[in-house]
């Protein structure tokens, strides 16, 4: 099911000014792209996910959202061309702290540049316009997937009909007292070595963040909810962990980390013309329910529908949840066509 790729858009001019001379992005693509470029949906993946949302698996990172792929469904392949990329600065295929650095040879590490969500929006679209892509008749993601959602609609509102924005919010919550924690956690680790780390030596402490991480998201209660048994919940977790911190870099954590800090496209969007859907669940840590987000969300040009949700399963509910939202998100892509 679907093919997984990666591509040398080139150099890429971020918004610190500084030029990444060989960017990769990875990507899962799905679907046949229509003559005139103009069928195609973008999946934007969270924080520490990746590009294969639609794949089959257990885990956050790959599967999350398979449900919602197939003949009828939100991404049909029989009617879309589905692409879902690996952010820049992620750790599954595209240019982040792990890649070599061209100009020394090494590893960027805490050299990778500082990038934006604009900037990793605008990867995205040059991997588009490289593949032949037009028009987007959707860009939909999850948490950081939805800020990149948003972001598409506010850069290039020619381009977007719609945007699923999903257990998210068009600013951030993150800022530099959050971010102090998860640098205290990541540079007690003795293989730290003072940010030039040994990301092998590292999986210890990574694996204890995503166990940490799961449960504080709700991971133990959407398994619970699958018929897990406790023991077996904690089975998962402990494997769910250990692959993550195998193949996460440190370095991303802390890219990315940044890029979420510096988000807030409430100034832009008034000019938002897409259609967006903004799904919310009560139990989410992060973006929970706010009327201040709602106010702000009906200023945009487009239609603007809300669907708040209580499953009880915080911020991992977004895929195991999909059958409550399914139905708003064919709404809108209803609408946009």
């Amino acid at each position: 099911m679907g093919h997984h790729h990666t591509l040398n858009i080139g150099p890429l001019t971020l918004q610190c000014g500084e030029v990444l001379p060989e960017t990769t992005i990875a990507y899962a693509c799905y679907g046949t792209l229509a003559a005139d470029g103009s069928n195609a949906k973008l999946l934007t993946h969270g924080y520490t996910a990746s590009h294969r949302m639609l794949a089959k698996g257990e885990g956050i990172a790959e599967g999350a959202w398979a449900s919602l792929y197939g003949p009828g469904e939100p991404f049909d392949p029989q009617r879309d061309f589905i692409v879902c990329p690996n952010m820049l600065g992620s750790s599954y295929g595209s240019t982040g702290p792990a890649s070599i650095n061209p100009n020394t040879g090494q590893p960027y590490r805490l050299d990778f540049p500082p990038i934006t969500i604009p900037d990793i929006v605008a990867s995205q679209k040059a991997l588009l316009e490289a593949l032949g892509v037009t028009h987007l008749r959707a860009v939909v993601g999850p948490s950081m997937g939805g800020f990149q959602a948003l972001q598409w609609a506010v850069d290039y509102p020619d381009w977007v009909d719609a945007a699923g924005v999903v257990v998210s919010a068009p600013w951030s919550r993150h800022n530099e007292a959050t971010m102090q924690p998860l640098l205290r956690r990541l540079s007690a680790d003795p293989a730290w070595h003072d940010g030039r780390y040994d990301a092998a030596a590292m999986q210890g402490t990574m694996r204890a963040i995503r166990k940490d991480t799961l449960r504080e998201y709700g991971m133990p209660e959407v398994l619970a909810a699958r018929g897990l048994k406790p023991d077996e919940v904690e089975a998962r977790i402990e494997r769910m962990a250990d692959t993550w911190s195998r193949q996460f870099d440190p370095g991303s954590l802390i890219a990315l980390r940044q890029a979420t800090m510096k988000f807030d496209v409430r100034p832009a969007l008034p000019g938002v013309r897409a259609d967006v859907l903004l799904v919310v669940e009560r139990t989410d840590v992060l973006f929970p329910p706010d009327p201040a987000v709602q106010e702000v969300m009906r200023g945009i040009q487009g239609r603007f529908d809300y669907l708040e949700m209580n499953t009880g399963w915080g911020h991992s509910c977004s895929g195991a949840a999909h059958a409550v939202w399914r139905g708003a998100l064919l709404s809108l892509l209803d609408s946009g066509t």
